[in-house]
């Protein structure tokens, strides 16, 4: 077990010769790619446990995988919020859904990544067994003194009335073990027993009781139909198949019981890069059958695996009986594994897809500007300025965001230039890069990975002087000037050499693109405002407040200057005098300008 220096296990593997097997990850000149090297690096300390025989070790392994999570082991994602059916260990057992497994003899049936299929499910089970659904502890003592009534279920025949000694605990125990053989797809031994029940009852006369027998056996005749065959036989079996893609996988099972296939369950996988297919395939074999109840007598893999004996054994020993694993080549079993392999794929890509949507994984657009401007890691968020300002006036700048090459404008945000009334583009670029990187917004927004300034040298250079007196020399930052689209970078006095097909510098284009539109629609708002307000403003007697007043009063200037004396009269707070003098400006104004 390798620890990092904080004593973590970051890694657990097993040989027969542990020596060798240590010694071969310190080796000089040995490489087996980037996951390889990077737990090379970490180690600090190792740990070993030695034991009898080599399954032994296995078992070993796949309990301390599952326990520590080691972040460099091949791992299914976290199953905890996935649901099991639970039987419970009591006289009269209970079948329930649960997301929670208490170890105190219960047995459990999953984890079901698909929640739906499994409340269909337990609805089939409540329709055909009479499996009591209520939480009473129904002990011998409690069942003879009759604490418990009757409840509705019974006088619906969904339950025999355990509550009251109305069912034997043997009877009902052999219930639960058809609904255990119902779950797990063994449809032919309930029916067998069904009808047996069914023969019996009416050779007794007891016709009530062997036509709800009949019910039942025409319920899970006609719950199999909707079931598809796959095979003749009535063996069981898993096709299993894995999927990969760069540190994503997807591991699919198939349950195949009595012929028919009866349901999918799959999970993710991590931690598998630089993993070849075949160690990925025996990691999900462990980790998947090691939280199984059941395991069927052959299992169907997409590729030949190691250590196939020794999985044999401890699987026969789970299952009570012989269990086979084969890697079909041919044929109607090879076109199962073919099928399995189909779902994988298209869950990958389902993942792939969210994680996109989610920002997590790196657009080609962005591993394309990556390579472009030289970059140690992937610009997944680009923040870029741009100056909108009229001879100096109404100076603003912008700042919008590009996750992972789509804008989050819940990240965008806009400033007022308070430094600068005179045209100097140059140095509003450097409020704006202090006020973001400097202020409350540098611990309210998370930190770039490449900045862009819409301009050439000039203003790359007021940028990078403004982030060195905040000490952010480090940040990587580049320009994009309007005219021939040229981009410029920090120690290069000459434009970057990139295609003009480039994704990269398409994405470039529209972050700048953007970031010029917000500038310019917030300064067109501010000196919109300016201007309509000013004409207000240089009527004597109307103020701030009084201004306010009109404004809302007509809704706007344009509205208050085609306004009557007696209208403008009107508004709360303005007098008689101030209405004529208000109506003489605007009036006064049209002659001189007629």
């Amino acid at each position: 077990m390798f620890k990092d220096k904080l004593g973590k296990i970051i890694y657990i593997g097993k040989a027969k010769i542990l020596r060798n097997r240590v010694r071969s990850y310190f080796q000089e000149g040995r490489f087996e790619g980037l996951k390889l090297n990077r737990l090379r690096t970490q180690i600090s300390d190792f740990e070993i446990i030695v034991t009898d025989t080599e399954m032994e070790a296995l078992i070993l392994e796949m309990n301390l995988i599952k326990e520590y999570r080691p972040r460099y082991n091949i791992n299914l994602k976290d199953d905890k919020s996935f649901p099991y059916i639970r039987v419970t260990n009591e006289r009269f057992p209970r079948i329930f859904p649960t997301r929670k497994i208490i170890k105190d003899g219960s047995r459990y049936f999953g984890p079901y990544t698909d929640v739906g299929s499994m409340r269909s499910l337990l609805k089939s089970v409540k329709r055909v067994f009479p499996v009591r659904s209520c939480n009473y502890d129904l002990t011998e003592e409690v069942v003879a003194a009759r604490k418990y009534k009757l409840c509705l279920d019974f006088h619906i025949k969904k339950c025999d009335g355990p509550c009251e000694g109305l069912v034997d605990p043997e009877n009902y125990a052999k219930m639960v073990q058809q609904v255990v053989n119902f779950i797990n797809g063994k449809n032919h031994l309930v029916l067998s027993e069904l009808q047996e029940k069914m023969h019996r009852l009416a050779e007794l006369q007891h016709f009530e009781g062997a036509a709800r027998v009949r019910d039942q056996i025409q319920f899970i005749e006609n719950f199999q139909y909707k079931q598809k065959v796959v095979a003749d036989d009535l063996l069981d079996r898993d096709i299993v198949a894995v999927a990969m893609a760069k540190t994503d996988a997807c591991g699919v099972t198939f349950k195949v019981r009595d012929g028919k296939i009866l349901g999918r369950q799959h999970f993710y996988i991590y931690g598998v890069e630089d993993e070849p297919q075949s160690g990925v395939v025996a990691a999900f074999l462990k980790q998947f059958y090691l939280k199984t109840e059941f395991v069927p007598e052959e299992i169907y893999l997409p590729t030949e695996i190691q250590e196939v004996e020794q999985l044999e054994v401890w699987l026969a020993e789970k299952n009570g009986k012989r269990v086979k694993l084969l890697t079909p080549k041919r044929g109607q079993k090879a076109k199962l594994v073919a099928m399995a392999q189909k779902n994988a794929e298209l869950l990958l890509d389902e993942l792939h897809l969210q994680k996109l949507k989610a920002g997590e994984v790196v657009g080609h657009n962005v591993r394309s500007l990556q390579r472009d401007l030289r970059l140690k890691q992937p610009p997944r968020r680009i923040e870029c300025f741009d100056i909108s300002n009229i001879q100096g006036t109404d100076p603003v700048a912008s700042m919008v965001t590009f996750v992972n090459g789509r804008p989050r404008k819940q990240d965008y945000r806009k400033f007022k230039i308070l430094s600068k009334q005179t045209p100097d583009d140059f140095a509003m670029m450097a409020e704006a890069i202090g006020r973001r990187y400097g202020g409350t917004l540098a611990k309210k927004l998370d930190p770039p990975d490449l900045i862009l300034v819409d301009g050439g040298k000039g203003q790359l250079s007021s940028a990078l002087a403004a982030l060195q007196e905040l000490d952010l020399g480090d940040q990587p930052v580049a320009a994009l000037a309007k005219r021939l689209d040229e981009v410029f970078v920090p120690g290069s006095s000459e434009a970057q050499n990139i295609p003009k097909v480039s994704s990269g510098l398409k994405l470039l284009q529209q972050i700048r693109d953007e970031a010029h539109r917000f500038a310019v629609s917030y300064h067109r708002t501010l000196r919109r405002k300016r201007t309509l307000q000013s004409e207000l403003d240089n009527i004597p007697g109307v103020g701030p407040q009084r201004r306010t007043l009109l404004l809302k009063y007509f809704g706007s200037v344009t509205n208050v200057r085609e306004a009557a004396v007696d209208e403008i009269g009107l508004v709360q707070g303005i007098p008689a005098d101030l209405a004529k003098q208000i109506w003489e400006h605007f009036h006064v104004v049209k002659e001189q300008a007629s």
